[in-house]
């Protein structure tokens, strides 16, 4: 027998999931919560060395580690421009006091979990309302009451696998349960799921103003393809890098204009020409060169090169050479084979 319909009289429908799931995002990290906490409570700046004293079960390079991040998200702010100023509170740093307020009474309320510090009890009532669509999920459940998996991902817009993972999750930290023993029982919230609706109002509330602190996301433009004779595969695209590069540090201007050309006409030529050595153009095209090709040392002379000399992978491999022990037997083939009787000049070959 299903349980009845509940209505949807908390504000957990009244909010906004994504705004509330990007918020939890920001404090979700472990031991935030703590670096948050200390110099809440000093009332001024703190050193990371500082800081790490005060939480001696965080070693100092993951206090310093999670003053980055929080610094990155706008969270705390250094007193100095140095490298080694001291970190504080900003003010959307200062204002999280009431989101831990609000989860640590939810969870005093709600969940069985004994004796444990604050900013514990804080951290775990954050890793249990973070994750993505959680919130919609909840939302969901108590917008319609009892409901199947199936009408839960449709309603929430979700896939089937993924809304099936998500309720498991959920079920396992104590927010959702089923109506029944069997496995096709619809889903309900808890009595601790029920109540996030001051939760997620404080989240809500506190994360208001996160987007005009935060930096905005820097704008890249996006690349084009300058030589559309490279194929776009992986190594196309490093070879178009590479071109791009060497054009900038080879050729930093305009080649001047010659008498009788005004308009620069003979210099448009290729960019790849232009780049690849006088001396690999030379070794491709000696099929075209004529009956009697050039050496590869005379290329090499030719060749526009600092050194004058190739490198390795410009030089011509030339013919396999043969081991001693092969090349005595070639050489035995080719001799002449002396046989008893015939005079000095009679030789017969093999």
């Amino acid at each position: 027998m299903s349980a009845p319909a509940q209505p949807a009289t908390s504000q957990i429908g009244f909010v906004d999931a994504r705004r509330v799931e990007e918020a939890l995002s920001l404090i979700a990290p472990k031991w935030t919560t703590s670096s948050a906490q200390t110099p809440a409570q000093q009332g001024g700046p703190m050193r990371v060395r500082d800081v790490a004293a005060r939480l001696p079960f965080v070693s100092e390079q993951l206090v310093g580690k999670r003053l980055a991040l929080m610094h990155d998200d706008g969270l705390v702010i250094r007193a100095g421009d140095r490298h080694g100023s001291p970190y504080q509170l900003s003010g959307f740093g200062n204002a999280l006091s009431s989101v831990h307020r609000a989860l640590s009474d939810w969870s005093h309320a709600h969940l069985p979990l004994g004796k444990m510090a604050a900013a514990e009890r804080v951290e775990d009532a954050v890793r249990r309302l973070h994750l993505r669509h959680s919130t919609a999920v909840i939302q969901v459940l108590d917008a319609g009451g009892p409901m199947r998996f199936v009408h839960i991902a449709e309603q929430a817009g979700l896939d089937n696998g993924f809304t099936r993972q998500r309720l498991i999750r959920l079920q396992l930290d104590g927010l959702v349960t089923r109506t029944g023993p069997r496995h096709g029982d619809p889903y309900v919230l808890t009595a601790a799921g029920r109540a996030l609706g001051p939760v997620y109002a404080a989240v809500e509330h506190w994360s208001n103003p996160v987007a005009a602190p935060r930096p905005a996301p820097v704008r890249v433009a996006a690349a084009t393809r300058t030589h559309t004779g490279i194929p776009p595969g992986s190594d196309g695209i490093r070879t178009a890098a590479a071109l791009r590069r060497s054009t900038a540090a080879s050729l930093p201007g305009p080649p001047p204009l010659l008498a009788g050309d005004p308009h620069g006409v003979q210099h448009q030529i290729p960019l790849t020409s232009a780049l690849v050595p006088a001396c690999s153009r030379a070794v491709r095209s000696r099929s075209h060169a004529g009956p009697f090709p050039t050496s590869s040392r005379s290329r090499s002379r030719d060749c526009d090169f600092p050194s004058g000399r190739p490198p390795a992978r410009h030089r011509s491999a030339g013919p396999p050479r043969l081991s001693r022990r092969a090349r005595r037997h070639r050489h035995r083939l080719r001799s002449p084979v002396r046989r008893p009787g015939l005079g000095q000049g009679d030789h017969r070959h093999a």
